[in-house]
């Protein structure tokens, strides 16, 4: 009875485990971690340096990053928390002029990606070369959909957050870049 009780337990947890919020499925089925809104700070002396963020967008243009604070959102159209935080950081995107946004589109098709521009009118660009994601090995990785990413001026990996982003949490993540560059 014991041994029972003992897997029983174990198979409840098992499957319980599956269904949280540490993941869920695609359009396409392929698992993805969902991030739970941690935000890790890098102070400038242990900053790596970040990837070089060129290429091409989603409205078919040629994106070249500035030498300046970039913040950085990776996204899908199917993930409900990026459907929740794109309208915050349009807002900030509009009003922070002296911030760089870019998105990086990962795991999407691009009809469904420009629907999701269109719906949320994001007026800043998305690269569509979601192996730039890779390039963030050895500093701050986007270890979820969605994940924030801020870079300093000095183009080294300065914060993330993993998860959807909060006003007060990105509002402070970027100040603390802005004035710990």
């Amino acid at each position: 009875m014991k041994r029972l009780i003992v897997l029983l337990s174990l198979t409840s947890t098992l499957l319980l485990s599956g269904c949280a919020g540490g993941g869920t499925s695609s359009p396409n089925e392929n698992a993805f971690v969902s991030g739970d809104g941690v935000a890790i700070y890098v102070q400038p002396a242990d900053r790596k340096p970040a990837p070089s963020l060129n290429g091409e967008t989603l409205s078919g243009q040629k994106f070249v990053a500035e030498r300046k604070v970039t913040v950085v959102n990776v996204w899908a159209s199917w993930c409900s928390p990026c459907r929740a935080e794109a309208p915050l950081l349009e807002d900030f995107a509009t009003k922070e002029r002296d911030i760089q946004f870019v998105g990086i589109l990962t795991r999407d098709n691009f009809t469904s990606a420009q629907s999701f521009v269109n719906r949320f009118k994001i007026t800043y660009p998305t690269l569509t070369d979601d192996s730039l994601l890779a390039a963030f090995r050895g500093s701050l990785v986007p270890n979820a959909i969605p994940t924030t990413i801020i870079i300093d001026k000095e183009n080294r990996v300065a914060a993330r957050i993993s998860g959807q982003v909060t006003y007060a949490l990105l509002d402070n993540m970027i100040k603390k870049v802005v004035q710990n560059a």
